[in-house]
């Protein structure tokens, strides 16, 4: 596979990985499940895989509950003929587990050891890998395992060499703290957007000072902040897509939503690119975010936000969005690195 390796890149943490400002995020093509986005097509999915790769986009984020598994097998597809040493990094998750008789069903945060461990051997499988990259749990557990349980069994695989570092995904400052004690948190995944903005102003500064790398997740709000999103788009969602059960799909955020939007383009247009591409760089751009990860189900959507990998935004233009911000009154948090939450 001819790689254009082009893409400027940032270590990930204190870890040995050095990783683009933009991964690949396969959420989507899981295809549909309790919180899937409908019905995918597999060839189209490892397709954009495939492109995104062959961009220099060096690291793919999953997760063993992103359709069943079924994420996990379309990334080993989509990677099946690429060389070892060509290959991207590949990130997953575990601790929700599904329920065998109900695919539709939410599934239960589960941390204990032995349910762990067999979701790693079972993620191994289906990527068809000997080690996984990164390793993390998704969310915090709610079968009364403590953080300190399931973050030793991490820090053990990792001792073990069947994951090479070990994160935390939507966990709090305190439980982030926790952990730490025990050994160090690699990495930490949380939603981040110029919609969902409160990771900035806790989570992130912790992070920062810890030396923890830190990946964000949605930071399009799941298309909201693509530029190509409308009202009619949002009523015309399918019953099997999340997205048409979320509040930030509907009014009467949906309106304050497709405000920022606007406010976006004048930054997009100056820098001769589009919405979607500042909305990332936004995220990409606080002191502490190693990188964004983005999700595409074809080629022409890899190459509709892959500028966000060379892309940075000046003062000037952060200023200007988070004035944005206020003025749209979407979302909530701080709207700029160093600006109080709420501003």
């Amino acid at each position: 596979m001819d790689l254009q390796l082009t893409l400027p890149t940032v270590r990930l943490g204190s870890t040995d990985m050095a990783i683009t400002r933009v991964g690949f995020g396969s959420w989507a093509v899981g295809g549909d499940w309790a919180v899937g986005w409908g019905n995918q097509d597999d060839a189209d999915s490892v397709a954009a895989i495939r492109h995104a790769v062959a961009r220099g986009i060096n690291w793919i984020d999953t997760a063993a509950i992103y359709g069943l598994g079924h994420s996990e097998e379309v990334v080993a597809a989509a990677l099946a003929d690429i060389p070892l040493s060509e290959r991207p990094y590949v990130f997953t998750k575990c601790g929700l587990v599904p329920n065998p008789a109900d695919r539709n069903a939410l599934p239960e945060n589960i941390g204990a050891p032995d349910s762990l461990r067999r979701e790693l051997e079972a993620s191994l499988r289906r990527l068809k890998v000997e080690r996984i990259d990164l390793y993390q749990m998704h969310w915090p557990a709610k079968d009364g395992t403590p953080i300190e349980e399931y973050w030793q069994v991490l820090l053990d695989m990792k001792r073990e060499g069947k994951v090479r570092a070990v994160g935390l995904s939507n966990h709090t400052v305190a439980q982030l703290s926790a952990a730490e004690a025990l050994g160090h948190v690699d990495t930490l995944q949380p939603p981040f957007s110029a919609i969902k903005r409160s990771f900035g102003g806790a989570e992130l500064p912790w992070c920062h000072a810890h030396g923890t790398g830190v990946i964000v997740y949605s930071p399009m709000q799941a298309g909201l902040l693509s530029g190509a999103f409308t009202a009619a788009r949002a009523a015309a969602l399918p019953a099997n897509d999340w997205r048409s059960r979320n509040a930030e799909f509907t009014a009467p955020a949906l309106q304050r939503n497709l405000a920022l939007v606007d406010a976006l383009r004048p930054v997009a247009e100056r820098h001769g690119t589009n919405v979607a591409v500042v909305a990332i760089a936004w995220t990409c751009a606080w002191p502490g975010v190693t990188g964004a990860i983005v999700g595409a189900r074809n080629p022409d959507q890899v190459d509709g936000w892959l500028d966000a990998a060379k892309l940075e935004l000046t003062i000037d233009d952060m200023n200007e969005i988070a004035e944005g911000i206020v003025a749209s009154g979407a979302g909530s948090g701080p709207s700029g690195p160093g600006v109080s939450p709420g501003r």
